[in-house]
This record gives C-alpha cells, sequence and structure tokens, in this order.
C-alpha cells in the first residue's frame, strides 16, 4: 500500500507525529553523485513559512542511512529519513473521537480498527509528501537533460493568489488550487499501452498525494467541448513536435516528443478554523467540533515541488524501462 514503481521502486513509511518519516528507493543505479546538500532547494520550496501555510516548523535535514558511500549511491537500497522534532500531538486528542470532515479520520478508523495513529493526520499526513519531493530529488538526477517545472495558477478559481489567501485567513476558513506541471525533452517511446499508460502511473502517483481530488493533460476536460479538428495536434517534423499540444505530450499512453502538460485540483484543507459538526465515535451522536493545531489554509502553495517529485519519479521507472528493453 506504500510501494510504487517496478525498477525505481519508491516506498515511503512514517507518520506526521512519530519518530520520523523516511523513504527507501530501490533500483537506484550504482555511481550517481548525491550530498545531503542536493536536496535543500526543494525540501526548502516544501518548507511552510509563507503566508498560508502551517506554523509548523521542521528542520527536514536528510539522513543518507543506507545506500549511499562516499558520496555516491551504491546500488543498493537507497532509504532517506526525517526526524519530526516539532510537534504538539496533544491538539490532536479529541480527533480519536471527532473525526474532522473531509479527512481520512474516519475511514483511517474503520479500516485499521482504531490502532491508526491520528495524531498529525499520522500516515495520511501532507508531511508525508516531504519523502516524495526527497525521492524527486534522486529522481531528477536520473532523468538527466529533462527539466520539470509546476507552478500554483489560481487559488480558489482566482488569479489574485494572496487576496483569496487573505480572505481564507480571515474566516478561519481554507482554500483550494489548480497546480499545472511541465517536462521538457522526454524522449519519445517512454510508457506502455493500457494500464502501464504514461498518464495512468502520473495519475497512480498523483492520487497519492493528500489533497488532490482531480488531474487533466493537455486540454484535459475542455477536449470534450472541441471538435476532433481542433483537438487534434498535426506532426510538424520527424522529432514529433506539433503545431498543437492538446493532448499533452502523451499519445495511446506513450510520451510523443512534446511537453507533458498536466494540472492538478487541490482541495481546501479538511482543518480549518470554523466550527463544524461531525458524528462522535465516542458518543453515536453529532457533535461540534472545534479543530485545535496548526494547519495550513492553502496547502496548494506547498504543492508544486510535490508534484514536479511525483512527476520525476514516474519519468525515471520509464525512463529505465525504456533502457532495460533496448539492451
Amino acid at each position: 500500500m506504500n510501494s510504487i514503481g517496478r525498477i525505481f521502486r519508491v516506498t515511503v513509511f512514517g507518520e506526521s507525529h512519530g519518530q520520523a518519516i523516511g523513504v527507501t528507493l530501490s533500483g537506484v543505479p550504482a555511481g550517481i553523485a548525491l550530498s545531503e546538500e542536493d536536496f535543500s532547494t526543494d525540501l526548502n520550496r516544501r518548507k511552510a513559512g509563507a503566508k498560508g501555510t502551517t506554523p509548523r516548523t521542521e528542520d527536514d535535514n536528510p539522513e543518507i542511512v543506507s545506500g549511499w558511500f562516499n558520496g555516491f549511491t551504491t546500488g543498493t537500497p537507497l532509504t532517506i529519513l526525517f526526524r519530526n522534532t516539532n510537534t504538539q500531538s496533544a491538539d490532536y486528542g479529541n480527533i480519536a473521537n471527532t473525526p474532522r470532515p473531509g479527512h481520512a479520520d474516519f475511514a483511517a478508523y474503520i479500516r485499521f480498527r482504531g490502532f491508526n495513529d491520528f495524531r498529525g493526520g499520522g500516515h495520511f499526513s501532507g508531511r508525508l509528501t516531504l519523502t516524495l519531493v526527497a525521492a524527486g530529488v534522486v529522481a531528477k538526477k536520473i532523468l538527466d537533460g529533462i527539466n520539470i517545472s509546476a507552478k500554483l495558477l489560481t487559488v480558489g478559481a482566482s488569479n489574485n493568489i494572496e487576496k483569496t489567501i487573505d480572505t481564507a485567513l480571515n474566516k478561519g476558513d481554507s482554500v483550494g488550487g489548480i497546480v499545472e506541471c511541465t517536462a521538457k525533452g522526454i524522449p519519445i517511446g517512454l510508457g506502455e499501452p493500457f494500464f502501464d499508460s504514461v498518464e495512468s502511473t502520473i495519475s497512480h502517483l498523483a492520487f497519492a498525494v493528500p489533497a488532490i481530488k482531480g488531474i487533466e493533460f493537455g486540454s484535459g476536460f475542455a477536449a470534450a467541448t472541441m471538435m476532433g479538428s481542433q483537438h487534434n495536434d498535426p506532426i510538424m517534423d520527424n522529432s514529433g513536435k506539433t503545431s498543437s499540444n492538446n493532448a499533452g505530450g502523451i499519445t495511446g499512453g506513450l510520451t510523443n516528443g512534446n511537453d507533458l502538460v498536466f494540472r492538478v485540483a487541490v482541495k481546501p484543507t479538511s482543518s480549518i478554523g470554523i466550527k463544524q459538526n461531525t458524528f462522535s465515535i465516542e458518543s453515536g451522536r453529532i457533535e461540534e467540533l472545534v479543530i485545535k493545531g496548526r494547519h495550513d489554509a492553502c496547502i496548494a502553495l506547498r504543492v508544486p515541488v510535490v508534484i514536479e517529485a511525483i512527476t520525476a519519479i514516474a519519468l525515471a521507472d520509464f525512463l529505465m524501462l525504456w533502457k532495460a528493453s533496448n539492451l
């Protein structure tokens, strides 16, 4: 339930308020230059601190505990650990009996018969996206020549991101957003038809990111409103370059030589400062819930680097499979 990949395989572990969270990467080629400083840029992009993000701050210092020696990967499983040091678990005492609307609290309680770690969302917390970002740093090193970038397009359907976040903060509420990711320089033919298409694999990874509720590639849902003559991307030359990119760089599940372009919808954070009603597991009645703790008013602010990471993970696995099949 917490692993993905065929050659470049990612396994995440830990809970938001546990001792540590981490990731193990199998299939990493030997001889890749790697240092703990290599993680700094992307990990800092994910950190809280900006207006609208959680006041919880962690050092997020990566500890490379296996698969690494003398500054290079060894070819054995690479494990990266992050210690949780700034936790306030007492803030989540009422979550055990009064699950938050919109969060995994109730479903996790039923699924794991009440033995789940509910503090800070436990294994379902956005805190674990830190492990995906770390995996993405390594994956990007495998993708030499492929450039991946993501940006926040809108918040709450508005281009005025700061004003929309201010409104949510003033109300004690939260707000979602749209993040777009683009990958350039991808070889033609990565991916597999049907079940392991590029769209399928990226979508699988995207929905492992807490708060992601939708995804579209290229023109996405707008394609349903277009005629074939509008949606078709005319091929311009033998590089596969097309005059438009409604397909988002993928046809038949395979990369087609154009930029990979997709967007994800990030829902509003479930933990808000407004009083809500929810079912009480203890009393069996509907009760008022006041959520304590430190939370993001707009988690979408911290999502772009995570989406870059999951894209890199998917493409690294596809690239390694492609190379293996062409030996």
